[in-house]
């Protein structure tokens, strides 16, 4: 997500109960494992924010 920290004004890694936890952007939520029963594989929730976020987005350059 270092990439593209000019575009994201919050993150919140959201942690529950029983291993739970939501990845919210923007007051978005970009992926719940309540939702989904699962945990993310490598490389998801980057590629879900990139999909939603980041289409248009050039990387940050570092």
């Amino acid at each position: 997500m270092h990439d593209y920290q000019h575009v994201i004004a919050e993150l919140s890694l959201v942690a529950g109960s029983k291993g739970i936890f939501d990845v919210v952007v923007d007051g978005r939520t970009l992926y719940s494992k309540h939702e989904t029963g699962r945990h993310a594989e490598p490389g998801e929730v980057l590629a879900l924010f990139r999909e939603q976020f980041a289409a248009d987005v050039t990387p940050y350059e570092r």
